[in-house]
């Protein structure tokens, strides 16, 4: 699925390095007009020096006091990639094509090449290349350079050796295995700290906007990386509440608020996550036109089944064949159905969408076959079941996953999950309170020895 403009399909303005008009003024309301000018690859066949960004030109507060992209020329790219030649095609999104290429100095990287008949243009080209630049962070995707060689606009990233969520969620062939609950997890708990970098340390925040599976490229060990920031945008700022501009996104992805009105917040990009999640979850697509009626909409499907915990096994990926901890899967239908509320002020932030994620991540799971433990180690599982009334958890809430329990609604879920999260903040004070202490001891002990 690619990106669409809801209200305005109009062709964006055309980025010429070597024109003496502003053009960046026009092209994104967020770009200060005096912007430094991006230097086109074949600048570089005069001078070899990276091209400085200016941090002021998003009006972003980083502490970098150096922030550099490299250049490249449209020939060294063409000669990377073997001239675009079709075995080194790797994907394709709403910006154009992504090669798979090996510049000089060896180095393999993922070159994107900016389609002039696509929805994404020269604007999206200029947002991501100073986003990325300004911004860094280990779940987000590294830029490593730039070509506007021309009417020539290329990106050039660190390769990502797995490709994307998407590709390993969906339409998966018959000798292809699924990801298992453990990396799912991670997985969701990694891109969750993206977005928690966007929205709370970069100043002001960023909001993402086209948070999607396609969107997340795994590394080695399935490590999550956001990528494609093209429709990035500044947040509000001061007494704001909100940033007003036409709805871009993705369909099946695109907040309820932000597609009906334009008022796009970090909590659309809250939104956007909780339909990703679930899609780890269910193993579904955000809009699958193969499903029967009534089912094509992956939000639409899922919320009656939140309020009936009889039908929540339904909502798990049948390929994960019940090899899932029930009690996370609770856990973790609770966080996506708080993520997908209708009004933006009843999602969580994402900070705390990350504290609840990183807990789940951490919660091991062991198919049946292996000896597991679960939280620590100290409670077994059998069959890749929690045992039936163990006591498990901070909380020390007994648990019956045979169907006793009269509670178990995302709503109670979410509550146990917050005093469960209390407990964990509670044991963690705890800890370094006596860590502080011990320290303290220790420093009056050698500072009497020292008198002595």
């Amino acid at each position: 699925m690619g990106c669409f403009p809801c209200f305005d399909s109009r062709e964006e303005e055309k980025l010429n390095p070597h024109n003496n008009r502003d053009d960046h003024k026009s092209a994104h309301p967020n770009i200060n007009s005096n912007i430094s000018r991006l230097s086109s690859g074949g600048d570089r066949l005069k001078s070899r020096s990276n091209v400085g960004l200016r941090k002021e030109a998003l009006g972003l507060n980083l502490p970098d006091s150096q922030i550099a992209a490299q250049t490249f020329t449209f020939r060294e790219l063409a000669s990377a990639t073997n001239n675009f030649r079709s075995d080194c095609f790797i994907g394709e999104g709403g910006f154009g094509r992504v090669y798979k290429g090996r510049l000089s100095n060896g180095q393999v990287v993922a070159v994107k090449q900016l389609d002039r008949n696509g929805l994404q243009g020269n604007r999206e080209f200029l947002v991501e290349v100073l986003m990325l630049s300004l911004l860094h962070h280990p779940n987000l995707v590294s830029l490593i350079g730039y070509c506007a060689d021309g009417d020539q606009r290329l990106l050039v990233y660190e390769f990502m050796p797995l490709g994307s969520l998407e590709d390993h969620l969906h339409d998966l062939p018959l000798d292809k295995e699924p990801l298992d609950w453990n990396t799912r997890m991670r997985i969701a708990a990694g891109a969750a700290k993206g977005l928690e970098f966007l929205h709370d340390k970069a100043n002001p925040p960023v909001i993402y906007r086209d948070f999607k599976s396609s969107n997340i490229l795994l590394g080695e060990g399935f490590f999550p990386k956001l990528s494609d920031f093209g429709l990035a945008k500044l947040g509000p700022t001061g007494d704001k509440s909100h940033v007003s501009t036409r709805v871009m996104g993705t369909y099946g992805y695109c907040a309820p608020e932000y597609a009906m009105t334009g008022q796009l917040t970090v909590k659309s990009d809250v939104y956007s996550f909780g339909v990703v999640f679930l899609e780890l979850i269910t193993g579904r697509k955000a809009i699958d036109s193969t499903q029967p009626h009534g089912e094509q909409n992956l939000v639409a499907w899922a919320r009656p089944l939140f309020n009936d915990r009889r039908k929540f096994a339904k909502l798990a990926d049948p390929r994960l064949q019940g090899k899932f901890p029930m009690r996370s899967l609770y856990q973790a239908l609770a966080v996506a159905s708080m993520c997908i509320q209708e009004q933006a002020a009843a999602r969580p932030l994402i900070g705390d969408v990350v504290t609840a994620l990183s807990y789940l991540a951490n919660q091991a799971y062991d198919p049946p076959g292996h000896s597991n433990r679960v939280s620590g180690g100290d409670k077994e599982e059998r069959g890749g079941k929690i045992l039936k009334n163990e006591e498990v958890g901070g909380s020390g809430r007994k648990w019956d996953l045979e169907g006793s329990e009269r509670d178990d609604s995302p709503r109670e879920t979410a509550k146990m999950l917050d005093r469960e999260r209390a407990v964990a903040e509670a044991k963690m004070w705890g800890e370094n309170w006596r860590e502080k202490r011990r320290q303290n001891a220790q420093g009056s002990f050698d500072h009497g020895n020292n008198n002595g």
